[in-house]
């Protein structure tokens, strides 16, 4: 039988690192499930200043032990609360292992600001893997006209603003989500005058959404599932099909993956097939501390660009 302390041996290394130094943005901290940590690939540690989340896969032994260790790397007396989520059980109910908890705070990312509610539901509202993509936003959105399909919390229309985007129009089928990113847009003391708001299905949207385009970017990030509105095996080519009518000559495509079971030539596929005259550029790097044993497994983003054939030609 492996020894608790061995299995936890990596995550308390890792702890240790992390919390040397002061860490005031959100992080992922320990990311098990990109198996690189044998035994621990049901564990993520995500740090949520100045609270850390625990998600688990599936049950998780010798808890206390991962709350000592966690509580012994805090040399700089960081953590103010730390909550463990069983993200295997239904609901994904959550308890407050030790310190105190705030059901909705503000965190930071690169001088953005983001509401957050670790452990209330199954997300906490900041996709932290997309960090990279928030980056790219910021310095590659000056003048655009973005459009966030699947925009969540709106996080990454919020970078595109800040990265001096002259408008972003946010689509999501939950009114919740997009209040919520309303919210995040105001904590970044952006105008809602150069924000759209489409709380409604995509597939059902296209007239709203090319009333506000034709757009300079388009990010297509997905639920690989979403039960009722979309699949991505079955759904995705659909979207795709319509950007050629959405663009405009030399926009930026970002198409977002994050299936296990769907690797990256899947959506390369789907562009040659459905959309030909957008070329592939590159594949944008995920934050390094999302490490996978195998890159396709993890979440794939791919950058597009719109190159229509000159007329006659």
């Amino acid at each position: 039988m492996t020894d608790p302390g061995d299995l936890y041996r990596p995550l308390l290394r890792r702890l240790t690192e992390f919390f040397r130094a002061q860490q005031p943005d959100a992080r992922r901290i320990f990311h098990g499930r990109g198996r690189c940590y044998p035994g621990l690939e049901h564990v993520v540690v995500d740090w949520y200043t100045p609270v850390v989340l625990i998600a688990a896969f599936d049950e998780l032994v010798h808890c206390e032990l991962l709350l000592e260790a966690i509580r012994d790397s805090d040399a700089l007396g960081q953590i103010e609360g730390i909550v463990l989520q069983r993200r295997s059980e239904l609901g994904a109910p959550s308890q407050l292992l030790w310190g105190k908890s705030a059901e909705s705070f503000t965190v930071s990312e690169g001088g953005l600001l983001f509401e957050v509610h670790p452990g209330v539901h199954q997300n906490a509202g900041l996709f932290l893997d997309m960090r990279l993509v928030r980056d790219w936003l910021l310095l590659k959105s000056t003048g655009r006209n973005v459009l966030n399909l699947f925009a969540y919390t709106c996080a990454l229309s919020v970078a595109a603003l800040s990265g001096g985007a002259k408008c972003v129009t946010n689509v999501d089928i939950s009114k919740t989500s997009i209040a919520w990113g309303e919210r995040n847009h105001g904590l970044n003391s952006q105008s809602l005058s150069q924000v759209k708001s489409i709380p409604y299905n995509v597939f059902t949207s296209w007239g709203r959404i090319k009333q506000f385009g034709r757009y300079d970017t388009i990010i297509i990030d997905p639920p690989t599932r979403q039960r009722g509105s979309f699949d991505a095996k079955r759904d995705y080519g659909a979207l795709v099909r319509k950007l050629s009518r959405l663009c405009e000559p030399g926009a930026d495509v970002l198409a977002c993956l994050n299936s296990p079971f769907l690797k990256s030539d899947f959506l390369q596929e789907l562009f040659l097939k459905y959309a030909p005259d957008f070329e592939y550029q590159e594949r944008l790097a995920v934050a390094p501390e999302f490490e996978d044993e195998d890159q396709e497994r993890g979440l794939k983003i791919l950058r597009f660009r719109y190159k229509p054939a000159s007329p006659g030609a």
